[in-house]
């Protein structure tokens, strides 16, 4: 009994040691975590750096600038929508949106056709995210381009700078602003990559003197400023080239000496002021179906300029067989072989302006006709 009594006591005396030890250790294991997390936290040392460059002060300068002139658009539908058996309410829809910019201190914004074809309404958020209702005063579908208006005060109205897009040059800088899958005030940059593009507008007919750039337009983009290294409008950003639908180096934008010929149109009229020969036409596919090369006139309009030098258009005999009138072959001196031919060259004129048209009707030799453009949408 004696011997097992000691070897207790002797086991229980040693059990101090071993706790002291490992409170020992463990406090040193403590310090090496507090000390570990405490570097962790402390801050390194901030290296200076030099100022700003020169390019880079001045894309800051630029988009500071030109931000507050540009604005999200929303555009809105109104859908009736059945609530009930018997009855239907009428919701506002969500559309689309799109990027614009604000063109003067009336309240007209410039934006592009698609952004808001097919809606009813639209909403503009300003730069300092205040949302004005706005109207729409009118589009040419066939160069992309669409003014609204908006009752804002004037303070917060900021008309952007406007250049001109005859005398751009490839490999000069760019600078597009937009508002690309809803983010707020995005701005890209990139050079002039090709002039002299031509685009297909919604309406089918082509757009010329597009500008070419790689400065990164998205979805949300459409409708945005282009602007060049002053700050000033050289186009609208209208449409990317991409299988997938997002940026792969190619964007394209309505050039500004067409913008600032059609939106004071649309301001003053509700809609572009077109030159028209006063024709319409039979579509492409006719001609050729006849194995015909030239643009076929279908009807001339009374009262215009092609009425007044005689052209004609198709005729029926009395059994009801159509009789081709005259066939457009070419326009000054540009062959025709399309319609879009004949837009190209026709929009390089104004109202008022003559054109020499060589025309070829069946069984007849071809000749040459001076044609005063009049005012229309044909």
């Amino acid at each position: 009994m004696s011997y097992g009594y000691e070897t207790s006591r002797r086991r229980m005396g040693a059990q101090p040691w071993l706790v002291l030890l490992c409170l020992i250790l463990g406090l040193m294991l403590a310090k090496d975590w507090w000390q570990d997390r405490q570097s962790a936290r402390s801050m390194r040392e901030v290296a200076p750096r030099a100022d700003l460059s020169d390019s880079e002060q001045s894309t800051i300068s630029l988009f500071q600038e030109a931000g507050p002139s540009v604005v999200y658009i929303t555009s809105i539908s109104l859908e009736r929508v059945r609530r009930d058996f018997f009855s239907f309410d009428i919701q506002k829809i969500p559309r689309g949106t799109g990027t614009g910019f604000i063109w003067n201190d009336q309240g007209h914004v410039v934006t592009n056709f698609h952004v808001i074809q097919g809606a009813n309404e639209a909403q503009v958020t300003l730069a300092d995210q205040s949302v004005y209702q706005a109207e729409v005063v009118g589009a040419e579908p066939d160069k992309d381009i669409a003014v609204l208006k908006i009752d804002a005060p004037r303070n917060l109205l900021r008309p952007l700078q406007i250049g001109q897009s005859s005398d751009l040059v490839v490999g000069q800088s760019v600078f597009a602003i937009g508002n690309p899958f809803g983010l707020d005030q995005t701005l890209t940059t990139g050079v002039i990559s090709g002039l002299g593009r031509e685009i297909e507008s919604i309406t089918q007919r082509p757009i010329q003197g597009v500008i070419q750039t790689d400065a990164a337009i998205n979805p949300g983009n459409s409708g945005g400023p282009l602007l060049d290294s002053a700050g000033r409008l050289i186009g609208v950003n209208t449409a990317i080239y991409s299988p997938s639908g997002a940026y792969a180096g190619i964007g394209f934008a309505v050039p500004v000496d067409t913008v600032n010929r059609i939106v004071p149109q649309i301001i003053q009229f509700g809609r572009a002021i077109r030159p028209v020969l006063g024709v319409n036409l039979f579509d492409d596919h006719v001609a050729r179906r006849l194995n015909i090369s030239g643009v076929v006139i279908a009807e001339v309009i009374k009262g215009s300029g092609a009425e007044s030098v005689g052209l004609q258009g198709i005729s029926y005999d009395r059994y009801g067989r159509v009789a081709l009138g005259d066939v457009i072959v070419e326009i000054e001196g540009t062959e025709v072989r399309d319609q879009n031919g004949l837009y190209r060259v026709v929009d390089r004129f104004r109202v008022g302006d003559t054109v020499t048209l060589k025309v070829q009707r069946p069984g007849q030799r071809a000749r040459e006709v001076e044609v005063t453009l009049s005012q229309g949408s044909s």
